[in-house]
């Protein structure tokens, strides 16, 4: 988070207030980074809202440009001036979709998060980050090297958040249900289970100095536990992460994060591998 040097900040002109530019100046305020505000609209004019809000921001300290553009659809637009403007992190306040639409259609929020190869952050409450709790979410039960790597990300991203509000940083992983019939007898006790996944967490735990009272290894479903935790402890944001592979129709975002992002009452920020983004850096310039 400290290293984004330009955030995409798309606004909702339909709303008077826009949480993702709260949000937005919040994490440019501490770490300096500019923000292009963009308008995905083919319809209606904005240059005037824009003008306006640029002034405004630019007086307060910012670096801000402004865009509006429209390509075939909302989340196709904002990857496309994601690319074109090199941004490290994308800013979108959600709107949930009802029952019935989304039955019919996917979700734009979620196809933003499927294809985006940026980090994404969509803000779901007006709750101030300040003195509240980030909720890092991983899975230590796959240690491979992606994994890994998208584990030290979350949790890296997390502290960054926790220091920038001055808030708390908390991990939480999901462990499965004992199995009797498992080869390996450590899956056959869930005190083992547990055993085992806190003896994978202590690397991060002495890097970013997370006791283990802000670790919380459950047993249970990830996309049940995660929005359980992050009502149990109010959070301000819940970070979660993706390994989904791109296949011939794009990419496919984790049902985990999905479900998440449609259960916490919290700002949502979703990350990826780098071997995620790159495939998705790569279908993104053909398009």
């Amino acid at each position: 988070m400290q290293d984004v040097r330009s955030i995409l900040v798309v606004l909702e002109t339909e709303h008077s207030e826009s949480l993702a530019l709260k949000r937005a100046k919040l994490i440019a305020g501490v770490t300096g980074a500019h923000l292009h505000l963009l308008v995905c609209d083919r319809k209606h004019e904005h240059s005037a809202l824009l003008s306006v809000l640029k002034a405004s921001l630019t007086e307060e300290g910012y670096s801000v440009t402004t865009e509006q553009a429209w390509n075939d659809s909302l989340h196709d637009t904002v990857i496309a001036v994601q690319q074109a403007e090199g941004c490290g992190l994308v800013i979108k306040q959600h709107y949930p979709d009802s029952p019935l639409k989304k039955a019919l259609l996917t979700p734009t929020d979620w196809k933003l998060l499927r294809y985006c190869p940026a980090p994404v952050l969509l803000v779901k409450t007006a709750t101030p980050w300040a003195g509240k709790v980030i909720l890092a979410a991983i899975d230590v039960g796959n240690s491979d090297m992606e994994h890994r790597s998208l584990h030290h990300s979350i949790i890296d991203h997390g502290f960054d958040i926790a220091y920038l509000a001055k808030a708390q940083l908390h991990v939480i992983s999901a462990h499965p249900s004992p199995m009797l019939s498992a080869a390996d007898p450590t899956f056959q006790l869930k005190e083992s289970i547990e055993a085992r996944y806190r003896e994978q967490c202590q690397a991060f735990q002495a890097e970013f100095d997370v006791d283990d009272t802000h670790l919380h290894i459950e047993e249970g479903p990830a996309d049940v536990l995660i929005p359980h935790m992050a009502s149990k402890l109010q959070a301000a944001v819940t970070i979660i992460g993706t390994v989904a592979r791109t296949g011939l129709t794009g990419a496919l975002i984790g049902y985990t994060a999905e479900v998440v992002l449609d259960k916490v009452e919290s700002d949502v920020l979703v990350l990826k591998p780098e071997t995620l983004m790159d495939q998705l850096q790569e279908l993104a310039a053909k398009d």
